[in-house]
């Protein structure tokens, strides 16, 4: 276990669960789903984990990549998709830490989860107000390969949850949980006791806000796509920063362009890296 210390926030972490989040606290309030770390059992049930090297599902767990098609592990339960990449359920080492900062290193071997070999650095520092987190993966394999990169960070449903942010887009889910287009949408502005949501929003501002009676949050990235799952069945909800759109491989086969899907295609050697800051205020 690492602990993060800087003003009235602490940061626990286990790189052995996936290089996880288990929990960020402002002073005995919980700013994330938080858990100690010597309790957490799986990255699954964390804080926030890293999305690596893909975000949400590709879909029936099948990769078309360059005319060839690669079969991947079905890695969620009864699902049939593939689903938040490799890094949440592999162990990270600890490269470097000190009292408010640490890094953490994934190495990828190709295998039948992910055909394409890739390095990982993910890089936290925690200051007085926020908790910042960088992400940087690097292809290490011989040919190009499809790359994204986000966190999928879970946040306290309290009485009063209220999310606001800006888009220009949402792509739809079907009920097989994959997008099946997209349609223009201005974002969000609501009450979390009520909202029923699980969507990729694209043309993303960076900045979503979500307060409630105890904190006012502000999740701030470069990135321009963000999901956000909202349920009123649930305690919590995710605000999950992204470089692409949800089954962006599959798409990107069938013919629209990587562009309008946040796609990164790699070249040997190559690294793409993401950025995110979780911002914390008293109430």
């Amino acid at each position: 276990m690492i602990e993060l210390k800087a003003g009235r926030l602490r940061c626990q972490l286990r790189p052995e669960l996936g290089g996880c989040i288990a929990g960020l606290w402002l002073d005995d309030i919980p700013v994330l789903r938080s858990t100690p770390a010597a309790l957490l059992a799986s990255a699954r049930l964390s804080a926030c984990y890293p999305l690596v090297p893909f975000s949400n599902r590709i879909g029936q767990a099948s990769l078309v990549w360059l005319g060839t098609q690669h079969p991947l592990v079905r890695n969620n339960g009864d699902e049939p998709h593939a689903i938040h990449g490799v890094g949440w359920q592999r162990p990270w080492s600890e490269l470097d830490s000190d009292a408010t900062s640490a890094m953490l290193a994934y190495e990828h071997r190709p295998d039948t989860a992910w055909p394409f070999a890739f390095d990982c650095s993910h890089s936290l520092r925690l200051r007085p107000g926020a908790l910042d987190l960088t992400l940087a993966l690097t292809n290490q394999s011989e040919r190009p390969a499809p790359a994204g990169l986000g966190w999928h960070p879970y946040f306290d449903r309290r009485p009063g949850s209220h999310i606001a942010f800006r888009a220009s887009g949402r792509w739809e889910m079907g009920p097989d949980k994959l997008p099946t287009g997209r349609s223009p949408s201005p974002g969000l502005d609501a009450d979390c006791a009520t909202l029923d949501v699980d969507h990729c929003y694209d043309g993303w501002d960076g900045i979503v806000e979500l307060r409630d009676a105890r904190l006012r949050l502000r999740v701030v990235s470069p990135l321009t796509r963000v999901v956000v799952f909202n349920s009123p069945s649930r305690d919590y909800l995710a605000i999950e920063p992204v470089s692409h759109v949800n089954n962006a491989v599959h798409l990107y086969a069938g013919g629209t362009p990587a562009e309008a899907l946040g796609l990164t295609v790699l070249q040997p050697g190559e690294t793409m890296t993401a950025q995110m800051a979780i911002e914390v205020e008293a109430d």
